[in-house]
């Protein structure tokens, strides 16, 4: 038995290593994409870099200090609650950043015309503060007295010196896991999100079913199908968080309304090799189905890894073709301006300024205030 349960935690710890790998190399990748691409660089890929932020803490440092948890090792109680607190902020900010994502995506869908004037850059980097803010209040809230060391010593399962076995459980109220974390702060985050996306479907299938739509100079379907697309590749990382989370908090769930129930150490292992690895899936979902990050890694690879010319990372002109580019169509008139100059007829001097006022108004559409997907 105990040469099956080394062997059991062997495996556990190689397939940590692993995830650990995947999670920073992976999500390091989303935040070099949204800085080298500047049509990256709006709202909503904002939330994904905190997003992402959050997971490269758990692959550098949350996997390595579960590792040394599933070892057994004697610590002090307040480092082993540290360590565990830690876990539960990367957690909780995950859940915001994506209830964030959810928020922000509604919002483009709903007010369309309106949305870069309500979500600005300077709100959106205030909601990711926030987010982690909450994050740190509700991870940290054990640290504040809320945990298991009364409990251990009317024990006597603690010495003097409170050295214990670091283990998760050990230092971690189950009162606080379940009625606090979990249907305080994951499972109504989860549901208003679940409702939020539906809401977002809807709009957007309500939009595209219109028989009469208000002509314009980009189709407002292209505008829909790219937030429609956008929007099921969201839902899908949201979809892996809950799976991936679900199954430990239900297994907390049990350890705490059922404490005679015996828990296979097995599928504790897979719970929590499950919630570490959502934090390695989230960039091969954008790699797959967010068309600007596929092709930034792809320009990232080429460039720094297969050490082939590619154009400047930095400024991605090819990225932003489909976008409304000002700036050619600013600089058209002044050189009709001076062709006219030297025609004889004075009234054709007068033609191109109406044409540029008649046009002028379709350079930017409020549709198309959405970036390319």
């Amino acid at each position: 038995m105990p040469g099956a349960l080394w062997s059991t935690q062997s495996l556990y710890i190689g397939m940590e290593v692993l995830i650990a790998l995947a999670s920073v190399i992976g999500n390091v990748m989303v935040v070099w994409a949204v800085k080298i691409n500047k049509s990256l660089r709006d709202n909503t890929f904002c939330f994904i870099v905190s997003l992402a932020l959050a997971d490269i803490a758990v692959g550098a440092l949350v996997i390595p200090l579960a590792i040394t948890i599933s070892i057994g090792l004697q610590t002090h109680f307040y480092s082993c609650l540290l360590v565990a607190c830690t876990v539960l902020v990367l957690t909780q900010s995950s859940i915001l950043a994506l209830l964030a994502i959810a928020i922000d995506r509604y919002l483009r869908v709903k007010i369309p015309t309106r949305y870069k004037r309500v979500v600005t850059p300077r709100r959106a980097g205030l909601a990711v503060v926030v987010c982690w803010m909450g994050a740190f209040i509700v991870g940290f809230t054990p640290m504040l007295g809320w945990n298991n060391l009364k409990r251990l010593q009317q024990n006597g399962t603690i010495s003097s010196d409170l050295i214990i076995t670091c283990q998760f459980e050990n230092v971690i109220s189950m009162d606080y896991m379940v009625y606090f974390n979990f249907f305080g702060w994951v499972l109504p985050p989860l549901l208003l999100m679940v409702l939020i996306y539906a809401e977002i479907f809807y709009m957007i299938h309500k939009q595209l079913n219109k028989k009469k739509i208000n002509s314009s100079h980009a189709d407002p379907n292209k505008y829909y199908d790219k937030e429609l697309n956008l929007a099921k590749s969201l839902a899908l990382v949201l979809f892996l968080f809950a799976s991936s989370w679900l199954p430990l908090h239900i297994i907390n769930c049990i350890t705490l309304f059922c404490p005679e129930c015996k828990k296979p150490i097995v599928l504790i292992y897979i719970a929590i090799l499950l919630t570490h690895g959502n934090s390695a899936v989230n960039p091969i979902v954008y790699a797959f189905r967010i068309k600007k990050f596929r092709t930034a890694f792809r320009k990232i690879w080429k460039h720094y890894f297969c050490c082939k010319d590619t154009p400047a990372l930095e400024i991605q002109p090819s990225d932003r073709k489909e976008m409304p580019n000002p700036g050619p169509q600013q600089a058209a008139p002044p050189n009709l301006t001076q062709t006219e100059i030297f025609k004889p007829d004075p009234p054709q001097q007068q033609l191109p300024p109406p044409e540029q006022h008649q046009h002028q108004p379709k350079e930017h559409p409020p549709l198309l205030e959405q970036n390319d997907v």
